[in-house]
């Protein structure tokens, strides 16, 4: 066993993560799907920041799912970019296709307050412009309750194309 493990010390990368308390955990993971070995370094943790900052690792080929942690170091656009990439590849995972169209547009809703909002009661309520948006998702009858009540308007303006 020993010997394995010395093994796999000299072949593998001279990259370590230490010293980033956030992290619990790191793997190296060699990928062959070119042909040509190409190592990637799983991180369980947080601070993307300090494992971007790493020496041996490249910063501009990371990537992390947790929303907040991309929107706090590499700003809304990136984050953005992370829903957009998760929701496919949870979908695609799942054997379902959904058009990127669609991801991109619920992503924008997500993001365009410059913070990231959920797609929850609370994120929604954070998103007060439109009534029919509030009372689309939960508790339909108390939201346009209140808006009847305090005369709140939705400006809904209808489409039309000529040819």
């Amino acid at each position: 066993m020993y010997y394995v493990l010395q093994f796999l010390k000299e072949d593998l990368p001279k990259v370590v993560v230490q010293g980033i308390p956030e992290v619990s955990r790191a793997v190296i993971h060699i990928d062959e799907q070119s042909g040509k070995e190409k190592y990637k370094l799983l991180v369980e943790g947080d601070n993307l920041r300090a494992v971007m900052a790493t020496h041996g690792v490249k910063g501009t080929q990371t990537t992390s799912n947790n929303t907040y942690e991309v929107e706090k170091t590499l700003g809304i656009e990136a984050a953005r970019t992370t829903i957009i990439n998760e929701i496919q590849y949870t979908m695609v995972n799942h054997g379902m296709s959904i058009d990127r169209r669609h991801v991109m547009l619920l992503s924008d809703l997500m993001t365009y307050k410059g913070e990231v909002l959920g797609i929850t009661r609370f994120g929604l309520a954070k998103m007060k412009e439109s009534v029919l948006m509030l009372a689309s998702f939960e508790k339909t009858a108390d939201h346009l309750f209140d808006a009847a009540y305090f005369g709140q308007k939705d400006s809904v303006c209808a489409w039309s194309q000529t040819r």
